[in-house]
C-alpha cells in the first residue's frame, strides 16, 4: 500500500505526525508513505523509515509572488510530481482550506481527512472523499494517530506513540563525547522569550555541575542573543549556524535540554531527550511536549519572567541527576 500524507507545517505539527506512521508501519507491513511538506521542514520526513519520497511545497514563499513566471513554473513542476503517482489513499492531516485546496484536491487517490466538526477549518473537509470524526480533547499526536488508524483501517495502539527517529540520531553520537546540555533560547514571539538575565542566572548555576552548555541559533538576532548569554562563561559554546539535521544531532547527544516554546522543543521530545519547556502566555494543553522525559514549567500570571533560574535548575537536577561540586 502506498499512501500520500499532506502535512505541510509547522515544525511541531510535522513532528507530531511521525508516531502515526510508526503505528501504520507495524499494523500494515510493507506500507510506504510519500509526504507533502513545506520546503523548510523537508528533512524531517526523511528521518522516518516508512517514508520513501518527500514532495517539498513552498506555499508560504509562493504566495508572495503567486503570479510571477518563476513561481508559476515551480508550481507546475510540483503538481507534475504530485500527480505522477496514483495513491491507494491520501491522508490530509492538516485540516486547513489552503492545503486541502492547493494540494489534497489535486492529488490522485481516495482522500481522507477530518470531518466538519474535527477539522481546524471545517470547510477543508469538503475536499475529502472520506471524513473521520476525531475528538479534539486529546493531544495532537493522538488525534493524528487516530486519523491514520481510521483512514487505513487498523486498531489504534494503546501504548504511547513512537516517533521512530531517535535511534537514527543516537547512533551518530560518539560514546566518548563530552557531556553537555542544550539551551533553546530562541522563539518567534517576544512574550514567549525567557529574560536574558534568567538564562544567565541559570548558566551561572550550571557552572558548578561541570557540564558544557551549547546554544544553537537560526537568525542573526538569535546569534546576537546567544553571544550575550555566553559572555563571560567558559562553559558555554555558541554553535555555528547549523541545518536542521545537524541541530538534531546536537540535541540527540545532550544530557538534557531547557527550551522555550519552539519547534525545536518538539524535536527534542521526538529524540527522547530529557527536556524542560518554559511556558508563559501559551498553554501547552494538547499541543505540548509529547513523549517520555518531557516536563514543563509555567510562569505565574502567564509571565515568563516569573519562572526563576533556581526553579529551573532544581527541575534539571530531578530529571538529569546533576552532580554539583
Amino acid at each position: 500500500m502506498r499512501v500520500l500524507i499532506v502535512k505541510t507545517s509547522s515544525m511541531g505539527d510535522v513532528l507530531h505526525t511521525l508516531p502515526a506512521l510508526t503505528d501504520a508501519m507495524h499494523a500494515m507491513p510493507g506500507i510506504r508513505f510519500d509526504w507533502v511538506v513545506e520546503e523548510g521542514f523537508a528533512q524531517i520526513p526523511t528521518w522516518h523509515p516508512a517514508v520513501d519520497k518527500v514532495l517539498p511545497v513552498a506555499i508560504r514563499r509562493w504566495r508572495k509572488n503567486w503570479f510571477s513566471a518563476p513561481i508559476k513554473a515551480e508550481r507546475a513542476a510540483f503538481y507534475q510530481a504530485l500527480r505522477a503517482e496514483n495513491y491507494d489513499l491520501i491522508i490530509d492531516a492538516q485540516g486547513l482550506i489552503k492545503s486541502a485546496a492547493l494540494v489534497t484536491r489535486k492529488a490522485r487517490g481516495i482522500k481522507h481527512g477530518l470531518d466538519w466538526n474535527s477539522a481546524r477549518e471545517p470547510l477543508a473537509s469538503l475536499f475529502y472523499n472520506r471524513r473521520h470524526s476525531i475528538s479534539k480533547q486529546q493531544h495532537a499526536v493522538e488525534r493524528t494517530r487516530e486519523l491514520f488508524a481510521k483512514s487505513i483501517d487498523y486498531q489504534k495502539p494503546t501504548q504511547q506513540g513512537d516517533y521512530a527517529i531517535a535511534r537514527h540520531f543516537r547512533a551518530t553520537v560518539p560514546s566518548d563525547m563530552e557531556q553537555y546540555m542544550v539551551f533553546l533560547h530562541a522563539t518567534t514571539r517576544d512574550e514567549k522569550h525567557w529574560p536574558e538575565s534568567n538564562w544567565r542566572d541559570l548558566i551561572q548555576l550550571m557552572h558548578k555541575t561541570g557540564l558544557a552548555i551549547k546554544l544553537p541559533w537560526g537568525a542573526n538576532h538569535e546569534h546576537e542573543r546567544a553571544i550575550r548569554l555566553a559572555e563571560g562563561f567558559d562553559n558555554v559554546e555558541v554553535l555555528p549556524r547549523l541545518p536542521l539535521e545537524q541541530v538534531a544531532k546536537q540535541l540527540a547527544g545532550a544530557v538534557a535540554v531547557v527550551s522555550v516554546d519552539t519547534g525545536l522543543s518538539h524535536l527534542t521530545a521526538a529524540l527522547g531527550r530529557p527536556n524542560i519547556t518554559l511556558y508563559g502566555p501559551t498553554d501547552p494543553g494538547l499541543i505540548g511536549g509529547y513523549g517520555e522525559n518531557q516536563h514543563e514549567l509555567r510562569g505565574a500570571g502567564k509571565n515568563m519572567a516569573n519562572i526563576t533560574a533556581a526553579d529551573t535548575f532544581a527541575a534539571l537536577q530531578k530529571i538529569s541527576h546533576l552532580a554539583t561540586e
